[in-house]
């Protein structure tokens, strides 16, 4: 089995490319929530979801390097998965970013 066969046997990159099959471009908090929303045990916090955002980064590095997704900018600039920083999204390779919603934190960095 190569990598990625069991990357792809991980729940969480079949979640993020469950997300994103449609063509739509996620941010990485948006799938920690919704993770989280599936696996929230009744006396977790509302804020339990924060504890899925490092794995969901990783996987996203991971998943970037191997052309499963790209990671892409405001503007769907594509950015180098072994370097990004800031508000990123994510996408199916090729595809093109959806424009943020009023309620996104996804203004221009100053």
């Amino acid at each position: 089995m190569n990598d990625n066969d069991s990357q792809r046997g991980d729940p969480l990159v079949a979640f993020i490319l469950a997300m994103i099959h449609d063509g739509s471009a996620v941010l990485p908090q948006e799938v920690a929530k919704a993770y989280f929303a599936q696996r929230r045990k009744p006396k977790e916090p509302d804020d339990g979801w924060r504890r899925y955002m490092v794995p969901v980064k990783q996987q996203m590095g991971h998943m970037a390097r191997q052309g499963l997704i790209e990671i892409v900018r405001k503007r769907g600039e594509v950015v180098d998965p072994s370097d990004f920083r800031g508000v990123v999204r994510m996408r199916l390779p090729g595809g093109i970013a959806a424009e943020p919603d009023d309620d996104d934190d996804f203004d221009d960095e100053e």
